[in-house]
């Protein structure tokens, strides 16, 4: 009987969803009094729980990492190249925790779940959470597994940033650290990209100042917009320009303002399946979320004085067209490290995909983070519980 799918493939696999009691202080002074997380996990934890690895996703991710929720789906998680049997992150060796956060919109507590004081759906009450407080949720989901210490917390972009804020947190509990396509802090060209996506949001009249659950619609026009300006940043204009070029949908001008260019067609397209598929609210935290992380204001400005206390090794991947995080924030990462002394290994991939790049299995990249994970897993005993 043939496979239904590819042999390097985690294949059917199912969301969890925890339920935690233990109320949750958040940043902003606010607390959760309960929540729930959803996860997927792939691979088989050892007998003693040191293969675990956290993967930490960026603004529009969640817990589906890789596989497959059913036969007919054509599409699988969106990290699945480097999650898997064979893969960067081998599911043959590796215990791989993938999570929704908090503030999410597929399945964990958030703005469009329940809010259990009201029985309706939190919606702009739902606080502002901050990467330390998905950390803290995370080093809490860490302990309902039992899992002590990661073997490596990874992630790319906002996920990255998370990773970062784990070795900062919980020295203890990471023995390595990878963070790829990501930076210390926002620049006020990233702040101001956020904004005009919120702005374009919270204009449309179907936001309805974040109660449009109750209204039974959508902001569907802002949140295109929104996703519109997020995905040209995500973009290098070389990749854009041997994507596209200045190709156009008839081959002829049609002297109106509807789309004529392929890139506007592609634009559309991605914000029209965008604006079905996340919570507008969600837009609103996960921006907000990236805005405020800058580990190093606690240190006084420091960045090299806030990794002073971690004890993990680190592993920083940028990509030579990536604008939105350039080359320059994450040596900025390294040469932070290398101020406090801590072991780093730094990579700058040649790439023509821009930000998008840590999402695409290009040779070169795959190859660094094949030699990485080795280094990983060197450490971590092969065999595996009986009862994965």
């Amino acid at each position: 009987m043939p496979t239904l799918f590819p042999d390097d493939s985690v294949g059917l696999v199912e969301p969890r969803l925890i339920h935690f009691d233990q109320p949750l202080r958040l940043a902003s002074g606010r607390t959760l009094p309960e929540y729930d997380l959803v996860i997927e996990t792939y691979g088989c934890l050892n007998a003693d729980r040191s293969n675990a690895i956290l993967i930490c996703h960026a603004l529009s991710g969640n817990h589906h990492v890789a596989g497959y929720h059913s036969p007919e789906e054509r599409k699988p998680g969106w990290w699945d190249s480097a999650v898997g049997p064979g893969k960067p992150i081998d599911t043959n060796r590796f215990f791989v925790v993938g999570l929704n956060n908090l503030g999410g919109c597929h399945g964990s507590t958030g703005p469009n779940r329940p809010n259990p004081e009201t029985g309706k759906p939190y919606g702009p009450d739902f606080p502002i959470v901050t990467v330390r407080d998905w950390v803290e949720s995370q080093a809490r989901l860490a302990d309902h597994l039992g899992i002590r210490q990661w073997a490596a917390v990874i992630g790319g972009s906002l996920g990255g940033m998370q990773a970062l804020q784990w070795a900062i947190d919980y020295p203890e509990r990471l023995r390595h650290c990878m963070v790829i396509a990501a930076a210390p802090k926002l620049t006020a060209q990233n702040i101001a990209f956020n904004e005009v996506a919120r702005q374009a949001i919270s204009r449309d009249p179907q936001f309805h100042d974040g109660h449009y659950y109750e209204q039974d619609t959508i902001p569907k026009t802002g949140l295109m917009l929104a996703r519109m300006v997020g995905h040209i940043t995500y973009l290098s204009d070389g990749g854009m320009r041997e994507k596209f070029g200045r190709e156009m949908r008839s081959g002829t001008l049609n002297f109106d303002f509807n789309p004529q260019f392929e890139v506007e067609s592609y634009l559309q397209y991605q914000g029209e399946r965008f604006s079905t598929a996340f919570d507008a609210n969600t837009y609103l935290l996960m921006t907000k979320a990236l805005d405020y992380f800058d580990p190093a204001a606690a240190f006084e400005h420091s960045l090299s004085d806030a990794l002073a206390n971690t004890r993990c090794r680190f592993m920083v991947i940028s990509f030579t067209t990536d604008w939105r995080f350039s080359p320059e924030r994450s040596r900025e990462i390294v040469d932070a490290l290398v101020e406090a002394r801590k072991p780093v290994s730094y990579a700058e991939i040649d790439s023509q995909q821009g930000h998008d790049a840590f999402l695409i299995p290009s040779p070169r990249y795959m190859e660094v983070f094949h030699a990485y994970m080795r280094r990983v897993a060197a450490d971590v005993p092969m065999e595996a519980t009986d009862a994965c």
